[in-house]
């Protein structure tokens, strides 16, 4: 009779690494964080997850410290980040470091930076500490599969990573989340690497088109500009990942100031969004021989190249990985596997635009699939007007979850400390908190706050969640209804 709770959170940078702060320690204050069995993350939300991981209790203490310790992070200057001497270091890492193999993406280094300042040695597979008596939810990260020479309309394909394993929710195909990155071929491990540390794989979740990757690049090309010729050469490792070898390239690895750095970094700046290569895990794996036919790969279906089996992923060397922003801004799909029998989403929206296109978009998309999901309709009027919570539900179809819809918006907050307390004049200023503007502090080029906008973000995203308690019991007692009645 238990209803099965999950918080779904998207992507948005430094905003959703702070709200999700924010929404977790709202939900704390009202006793309710223990109910949730799942928290699935994309792009910055997962900075939020994997920082909080790192503690095993993180969940039944008091959530001021890690608030504190972002607080912290988030309020310093960041230039220190982009001194030439910080980006030796930092090529040197990701050219020569067993940990993260010789990867050419500058998103590696750089998803570091918003919450930690030191070396990080932190893997995926540490965090099981924190579940090993089932005292926090289950981590659930998000990223797309992609084919670089086909658009995402064409092909893209679903990967979840959590501590325990790593895996595509279209074929049901999974390994150990410690074997991620080493060398596979028709299910056999033929070639353990290490594991990487956490901090690299979040580069994955980097957005490309960044005011700060600019910024960068200015201060490079004038610091740069002022340093010699110097020319860094690594032996290739030929049981490591790199770039399709062409026939013009020597055997080593170059790195230099004024053309190595300044290449990627022009990269970053074009590029749509940022790929990340990984050994796949699925090479040479054979697909089912009625692939077409069968009802046992009916769930994701969803692309052009479907109809083509020798094109999906068992033939490719590599996995593609790219940001799920650069589809939709959801982390929805592990949570949709009929075998979690997830009766209440609570989605947490921090993206930008319209901040009920991601759920509009992920109804149409699970509707489509024929996967149960609610519709989701707002008229031009009320998107105009957003409250600060909404219920979706299909009480028809009783495999559909129940989805607590929350907005990043600013509505009664303005007026209201607390729930049902009113600000004094003199504290009207606090609720002035500006989250839709395009002048907000919170956009997405933003990688510092002041410790004014970090903590009004923080008491906001706290304030929606205690402020719609009713709403949130509702859908709980509503799920609670639904499986007595389909048990009947």
């Amino acid at each position: 009779q238990i209803p099965v709770v999950a918080v779904m959170t998207t992507g948005g940078g430094t905003r959703a690494l702070t709200s999700l702060l924010g929404n977790l320690l709202g939900l704390q204050k009202l006793d309710l964080l223990d109910a949730i069995s799942y928290i699935t993350g994309s792009s910055g939300s997962t900075w939020t997850l994997s920082h909080l991981y790192q503690s095993a209790d993180w969940s039944r203490k008091d959530l001021s410290r890690p608030i504190d310790e972002v607080r912290r992070h988030m309020t310093k200057c960041k230039l220190s980040c982009f001194s030439l001497e910080s980006f030796k270091y930092l090529f040197c890492c990701n050219l020569a470091c067993p940990y993260t193999m010789p990867r050419r993406s500058l998103g590696f280094a750089l998803s570091l930076f918003p919450v930690n300042s030191q070396k990080n040695n932190h893997r995926l597979s540490d965090e099981r500490q924190a579940l090993s008596q089932g005292q926090n939810p289950l981590p659930i990260y998000m990223i797309l599969n992609i084919k670089e020479d086909y658009s995402l309309s064409e092909f893209k394909e679903w990967v979840e990573f959590t501590p325990y394993e790593v895996g595509f929710l279209k074929y049901g195909a999974f390994i150990r989340a410690e074997d991620f990155g080493s060398k596979f071929f028709m299910g056999r491990l033929m070639k353990k690497l290490p594991e990487s540390r956490i901090c690299f794989m979040k580069g994955n979740v980097l957005h490309c088109k960044n005011l700060n990757c600019i910024k960068m690049y200015f201060i490079l090309q004038r610091t740069v500009s002022k340093q010699k010729h110097v020319h860094l050469l690594y032996p290739s490792e030929g049981d490591e990942p790199s770039s399709p070898a062409r026939s013009h390239e020597l055997e080593t690895y170059l790195v230099t100031p004024e053309c190595g750095i300044m290449g990627i970094i022009r990269q970053v700046l074009t590029e749509r969004v940022m790929v990340s290569k990984f050994y796949n895990f699925l090479k040479g794996f054979q697909m089912h021989n009625e692939y077409l036919q069968s009802t046992s790969f009916c769930m994701w279906k969803d692309t052009v190249l479907e109809n083509f089996p020798n094109r999906l992923t068992e033939t490719a060397e590599f996995m593609c990985l790219a940001d799920t922003a650069g589809y939709i801004d959801i982390s929805y799909p592990p949570l949709m596997r009929p075998e979690r029998k997830v009766d209440v989403v609570l989605h947490l929206n921090y993206s930008s635009g319209s901040q009920t296109s991601p759920l509009e978009e992920a109804s149409k998309y699970f509707l489509k699939q024929g996967i149960p999901f609610p519709k989701v309709h707002l008229s031009e009027e009320e998107k105009k007007n957003l409250k600060e919570c909404y219920i979706f539900e299909d009480t028809e179809t009783p495999e559909a979850p129940t989805v607590v819809f929350f907005p990043l918006v600013n509505d009664t907050f303005r007026k209201y400390k607390e729930p049902g307390v009113e600000r004094s004049p003199a504290e009207m200023a606090q609720g002035n908190v500006d989250v839709s503007s395009i002048f907000s502090p919170y956009c997405l080029n933003s990688f510092t706050y002041t410790e004014e906008e970090f903590d009004k973000l923080v008491d906001l995203t706290s304030y929606n969640i205690q402020n719609n308690k009713h709403l949130i019991l509702q859908a709980l007692n509503s799920a609670i209804e639904q499986k007595r009645q389909h048990k009947k």
